[in-house]
């Protein structure tokens, strides 16, 4: 007989770990105690040694289902001289490491038979839960994850929920937000004239108001979403008017997978992503008689579709005692205007009723709000787009342990990132940070998750870019040393950090349309070329090597909202007439062109830039697919879709036009310094006037376009190979959110014998970029 003492570190809190341990050693004849520490799992048993041995494997190996085993630690501890059961402690704080937050996780199937089960006690009980679904990390307020830590605290268990809960057997056993019926959060319906109270009544005026084409706002797991059929073109018009978004498409609840492939086609694994316990949306192809209104995703061959997720959502899709006719398909957008912070608090109803015609709330508090995760999946494998509910805060593990550091992201799409050791804790999907509203959402999840991990940074870190709102928040409110961190080097470390590459040299092709570069310009074309030495000089490691031929940006954000501007000016440098059979060209009056034409020649309200996304821009206007935006990136995600048409799946045999993928442009330096090789678009941007002229079909002119630029991606890593020996290649930044170019580069870049590096875990855009900037600033003031 000895003893040992396990140390379980992961996503061991809130997933049943501790009833896992309690059964494994009952089952194994041991003695001992198991209990929940701000650091992990700590697990004391006694015991024969080949019972302690089993013990040792099967914590990690037959862990639950949501448990994240990261590393179990063992020590020897002195046998029991006097042996009892063994038992589950109380949680205890200690000083030290903290332990990972779950994240909120979809309703189980259990729950889910349950729910609709007239004789289960729970029977529609919108809240049902168990150890293995459920919020976490939208309730949580401090650590150990125990109920007084959350927003549960207040809803006193009744005498059945208190037996399940302490029973170490039951599958509520300590289940932080089990409730039902008789103790649980309640319902309300609010339309503005009264409030309609009890879960039956608030739903069945909730699918009332959705069978007629209104909008109700839900209150979910992290915030609001807006819900209108998706079948009823008048109901999602008026939610486009409201919400202030005439075109960005809108994503699909559906209420069963059968329901999610009347909308896409899936394979195998988009079906497992939408399934699993995240949840994400997953963006997948449209089928051409996807049962949707138009004005769902208009002129989108995607759709953005996801399953329901909570309890509330499955009763709200299904036929309930009222019998109100209800559809099996919603819209289910977030509930906010266009650019402002998400709506989760019960005093946001002012504003929610604004853009609904019913509010369906409940009195369960959402501490942190969360948006939903967006996925897809490119050649088999899923590839992040916004990473948030489902996901967020688990960690990246990074190689080796780092200063504790606090990055305040980007401008757009940000998140907050949060280094630790080993640890990088990125938080949910906060949005653009323009408003102050969204600053304050900023300072708050700031506030939370240094809190929560009771992390002390030792630095901050902050984009480099002078106009940026979070640039600015940081150097009012950082009281350690603030390190400013390149845009694109932030990128290139961020995905090297998820990829266990920051020991590596390789060369990232970082594509995007805003950064600010090292000499005052607009960046966006680059290729990086990281050293091996990163975890030890920071963003002095990363050197630029080459980038897309700097061209004028006349008017600044309005060239963004406008990519004529950005054709024109791309015509202008690469000496083409501006001739009135050009699609962008036609688009200005001739007052606009004069005074465009008089900025570029005397530089005039002008930013040089090399931003590959302003080029995507500038071609989609060329070929008069979009001459001005209403979301970010429409004009590029519209020429994609007109290459897709025109490529038919294939990744690299796709050549469309044949003169404009080949036209060349790249321009290597000589000798060793390559710091000055370019890519010159002029040839390219000839091709695509002549084929336009010559009446080439404009989806085969934008499949070349793609062409061209992965052929160019190859040929500064043949160049770059050739001179320094990387073989690694990496693809980051905003532009990589076009599959067609990703797969393209892919196939190329491994045809050739490189090793392609890829987003796996945060996204490409800058939602990934706090990773980076966290990586960097620790790395710059390391001792």
């Amino acid at each position: 007989m000895t003893g040992r003492r396990l140390v379980v570190t992961g996503v061991v809190q809130g997933v049943g770990f501790r009833p896992h341990v309690y059964r494994l050693a009952h089952e194994l004849g041991l003695t001992g105690s198991v209990t929940n520490t701000a650091a992990g799992v700590v697990i004391d048993a006694h015991g024969p040694t080949a019972a302690l041995d089993e013990l040792t494997r099967r914590v990690a190996t037959d862990a639950p289902p949501l448990a994240q085993v990261r590393d179990v630690r063992c020590h020897d501890l002195a046998a029991d001289p006097t042996p009892v059961a063994f038992t589950i402690l109380a949680s205890t704080s200690q000083d030290g490491p903290r332990t990972t937050v779950p994240p909120d996780c979809a309703i189980c199937d259990n729950c889910l038979r349950e729910l609709f089960d007239p004789g289960d006690r729970r029977y529609r009980h919108p809240f049902i839960t168990c150890t293995d679904c459920g919020p976490r990390f939208t309730i949580v307020t401090g650590l150990p994850y125990d109920r007084p830590r959350t927003s549960m605290a207040s809803f006193p268990m009744c005498p059945d929920c208190a037996t399940e809960y302490h029973d170490p057997l039951d599958r509520r056993f300590h289940a932080q937000p089990v409730a039902c019926p008789a103790c649980g959060p309640h319902l309300w319906a609010d339309d503005g004239a009264r409030r309609t109270t009890g879960d039956e009544a608030a739903i069945a005026l909730a699918q009332r108001v959705l069978a007629d084409g209104g909008t109700v706002a839900v209150k979910g797991l992290g915030g609001f979403h807006l819900a209108v059929r998706a079948d009823h073109a008048a109901g999602i018009a008026r939610l486009r008017a409201r919400k202030q978004r005439p075109d960005r498409p809108f994503a699909l609840m559906a209420g069963s997978l059968d329901a999610a492939r009347r909308l896409v086609e899936l394979d195998p694994v988009e079906e497992q992503l939408l399934t699993g316990v995240a949840r994400p949306i997953v963006l997948a192809r449209r089928r051409s008689d996807a049962p949707v209104a138009q004005g769902v995703a208009p002129g989108s061959a995607e759709l953005g579709v996801m399953l329901a997720y909570t309890p509330l959502h499955h009763l709200l899709l299904r036929p309930g005692p009222a019998a109100v006719p209800v559809a099996d398909v919603l819209v289910m957008t977030s509930a906010n205007l266009s650019d402002e912070p998400l709506c989760y608090r019960d005093e946001d109803a002012g504003l929610l009723l604004r853009l609904s015609d019913l509010v369906l709330g409940h009195d369960r508090p959402i501490v942190t709000p969360c948006d939903d995760s967006v996925t897809r999946v490119v050649d088999g494998e899923p590839y992040p787009v916004r990473r948030s509910r489902g996901y967020a805060p688990l960690p990246v593990r990074l190689d080796r342990e780092l200063p504790a550091t606090f990055a305040v992201g980007a401008e757009l799409k940000n998140t907050v990132c949060v280094l630790d050791g080993a640890d990088a804790v990125c938080s949910q999907h906060l949005g653009d940070m323009a408003g102050w509203e969204s600053q304050q959402t900023l300072a708050g999840t700031a506030a939370h998750v240094l809190a929560l991990y009771e992390v002390t940074p030792t630095r901050w870190a902050a984009d480099t870019h002078p106009a940026y709102q979070t640039r600015a928040w940081a150097h009012r409110f950082a009281d350690v040393p603030l390190i400013e961190v390149q845009h694109h080097r932030a990128h290139a470390a961020s995905l090297l950090a998820e990829n266990h590459l920051l020991g590596t040299p390789v060369l990232v092709a970082c594509f995007d349309g805003t950064g600010y570069g090292d000499d005052g310009a607009t960046w966006g074309g680059e290729w990086l070329l990281a050293g091996a030495d990163v975890l030890d000089r920071g963003g002095a490691a990363i050197v630029r090597r080459a980038s897309l031929l700097e061209v004028s940006m006349v008017g600044g954000d309005t060239a963004v909202r406008e990519p004529w501007r950005q054709a024109l000016a791309q015509l202008h440098r690469a000496g083409i007439a501006w001739s009135d059979d050009l699609p962008p060209v036609a688009h200005a009056d001739p007052p606009l062109r004069r005074m465009l034409a008089g900025a570029l020649d005397r530089s005039v309200a002008a930013v040089p830039t090399t931003s590959m996304g302003r080029l995507f821009d500038a071609v989609s206007a060329l070929l008069g697919v979009r001459q001005v935006i209403t979301y970010e990136a429409q004009a590029a995600i519209e020429l994609e879709q007109l290459a897709a048409g025109a490529a038919r799946g294939a990744p690299v045999g796709w050549v469309g036009d044949g003169a404009v993928a080949g036209a060349g442009g790249w321009r290597p330096s000589a000798g060793q310094d390559s710091r000055q090789a370019v890519l010159d678009p002029a040839p390219m941007l000839t091709a695509l006037v002549e084929g336009l002229r010559a009446g080439r079909q404009p989806a085969d002119l934008a499949l070349g376009f793609h062409v061209w630029v992965a052929r160019a991606v190859l040929a500064a890593a043949l160049d770059t190979r050739a001179a320094t020996g990387v073989d690694h290649v990496g693809l980051t930044g905003g532009v990589f959110a076009n599959v067609l170019l990703l797969r393209g580069c892919t196939a190329l870049l491994r045809e050739a014998g490189f090793q392609v590096v890829r987003h796996r875990l945060v996204p490409c855009n800058d939602g990934g970029l706090s990773l980076g900037q966290a990586v960097l600033a620790a790395a710059d003031g390391r001792e």
